[in-house]
């Protein structure tokens, strides 16, 4: 099976029939891999595991994505960059590293993505509150501190989609306190398993039932010392 086959079969069995994305996602994976040998993008360097654990795994979220979504901490573009290609949403692409930042600014203009935006900026001090109908997070912190870096930018009605393992239920209770300060419902916790592999993931969903209080987010230093 090439990539190609495999990308169009796994988008298939989510309902997402889309050619000119599986274009541009391959063409994405070659400029990925290519940049990754001179810095450190990803940790996946097969073109297959990039299909399937990139590709695929952020297929998922495509459903919930509409209107204005922020991926907070975009890392190499994911959940971004496929949530752009697959949907009609805007996304903006939000990292604190600039070199990530411009690397993907070439991306989108490469691949000619209309409806995405790369932005530099630490998400704490972003601004832009409540403006986006969903944020999604595949960063590797933990959830009390991604609500905290996410929802103050969720508009009231809106979502925040976290990315997490499998077990992740410890993580989530430690969470709960916090997604409530900060305006937060967990409205549903699914379970799925990556179209194409035996890996299963769980996406956290948050609705925002209310307005953040202003005095959140903190200050990076505060959040990660004291997490709510």
């Amino acid at each position: 099976m090439t990539e190609r086959e495999l990308l169009t079969s796994g988008l298939a069995a989510l309902s997402l029939d889309n050619p000119q994305a599986v274009d541009k996602l391959l063409e994405f994976s070659r400029l990925l891999l290519e940049k990754n040998k001179v810095m450190n993008l990803t940790a996946v360097t097969d073109p297959m595991e990039v299909v399937t654990r990139h590709f695929l795994d952020c297929a998922v979220l495509a459903p919930y994505a509409g209107g204005k979504v922020i991926d907070v901490g975009c890392g190499a573009g994911f959940p971004g960059i496929p949530l752009a290609l697959l949907t009609g949403a805007e996304v903006t692409l939000l990292d604190s590293l600039n070199k990530r930042i411009a690397w993907l600014g070439e991306v989108i203009e490469a691949l000619q993505i209309p409806n995405a935006s790369a932005v530099h900026a630490r998400a704490e001090e972003f601004g832009h509150r409540e403006m986006f109908d969903l944020a999604v997070s595949r960063a590797v912190a933990r959830l009390n501190v991604l609500a905290e870096l996410s929802l103050p930018l969720v508009r009231v009605g809106g979502r925040f989609l976290a990315m997490k393992a499998d077990d992740c239920a410890k993580e989530l209770d430690e969470a709960r306190h916090a997604v409530s300060l900060l305006g937060g419902d967990v409205e549903e916790v699914r379970g799925y398993t990556v179209p194409k592999t035996g890996l299963c993931r769980k996406l956290v969903v948050i609705r925002k039932i209310a307005e953040t209080p202003a005095k959140y987010p903190r200050r990076y230093a505060k959040i990660s010392a004291q997490p709510l």
